[in-house]
């Protein structure tokens, strides 16, 4: 491992100017993914700006019925908190369907919504990847792309976003709170994270030297009745090769609002607005809820080894919202 320096302010202010010094440096909040990336050599930080002593850890009801969640709040705490728990169960499903008990208590917010793809070859230093060395070219493409995206990719990376928690913020119209160098910002959590494009090694929209500081939740009735569904390879423990965060409001039998992203099929958490339009002032049944998933996945590109990517999200639609229109 490369040696790096390491601060640890106690304002924001300081911790966003000790980063802007240093062209190499690094936010260390839990570190469950930074660590292990530097470990691997894939990041090498001449600078840890160790942001765990900034009082950001708090979970704050808002005057507006909404939620403020402070980026260094555990996901173990944000997922037993009781407002999280009765507003917006589809979050603290996701986090709890996420890594394990001893990950959750290190992992942090905003650390898990900038955390970066688990694709294997990002990960072998040894393998082309455009994402880890720009202009190198993407192994993936053409090699083990199982788990990587139908959605969104461009030959020059096919790597999918891991978060859980990402994809039902993105799914309940959260809000990044950030400071950058210039001040604060705000930043809806749809337009954080980028498709790949001719540039996948910018993976957020954050200027550089942002810290997250907190998401903001908006009050929504829609969120209590929601849901989060995730395919994987084992029972726990593991990444997502497919998931649904669904929201569901009904008038009788009809459709009166909905929210769907999808997770593990593209490069950042996909919200499936087209899904939305075609469910919306219609009456519900499970082959609305198919047809509606096949709007959305009709945009779909599958690499040679993850086709069945496609039936696979259009069944856990249908399960989600199933399971959301049978709840009285």
């Amino acid at each position: 491992m490369r040696s790096f320096r390491y601060h640890r302010p106690t304002e924001v202010a300081e911790a966003v100017a000790l980063f802007d010094t240093e062209p190499d440096a690094a936010y260390l909040a839990g570190g469950t993914n930074l660590v292990d990336l530097m470990k691997l050599g894939v990041q090498r930080p001449s600078l840890l700006v160790d942001v765990t002593r900034l009082p950001l850890d708090t979970v704050e009801p808002l005057p507006d019925g909404g939620v403020r969640i402070g980026a260094n709040a555990r996901n173990s705490d944000l997922a037993a908190h009781p407002v999280i728990r009765r507003d917006y169960p589809v979050l603290a499903r996701a986090l709890l369907a996420a890594a394990s008990g001893q990950l959750r208590n290190m992992a942090t917010t905003g650390g898990n919504l900038l955390q970066r793809t688990r694709c294997a070859y990002f990960q072998d230093t040894s393998k082309a990847c455009n994402k880890r060395e720009p202009g190198t070219g993407c192994a993936a493409r053409h090699g083990q792309n199982r788990d990587l995206a139908v959605l969104g990719w461009s030959e020059h990376c096919v790597a999918t976003h891991p978060s859980d928690m990402a994809v039902a913020l993105v799914a309940l119209d959260a809000v990044v709170e950030a400071y950058a160098p210039d001040g604060p910002r705000e930043i809806p959590l749809t337009e954080l994270h980028r498709e790949p494009g001719d540039r996948p090694e910018q993976e957020s929209t954050l200027p550089r030297g942002a810290l997250i500081t907190a998401v903001r939740l908006p009050p929504s009735p829609l969120a209590r009745r929601s849901a989060y569904h995730k395919a994987r390879d084992r029972a726990s423990f593991a990444f997502a090769i497919g998931s649904v965060a669904a929201a569901l409001d009904l008038a009788g039998d009809v459709v009166r609002d909905v929210r769907l992203a999808y997770g593990a099929v593209a490069h950042r958490p996909w919200r499936a607005y087209r899904a939305e339009e075609t469910l919306r002032g219609r009456r519900f049944t499970p082959e609305l809820a198919a047809h509606a998933a096949d709007v959305e996945l009709a945009a779909a590109r599958p690499l040679e080894h993850n086709a069945f990517k496609v039936p696979l999200i259009r069944n856990l639609t249908v399960r989600a919202l199933t399971e959301l229109a049978g709840q009285s």
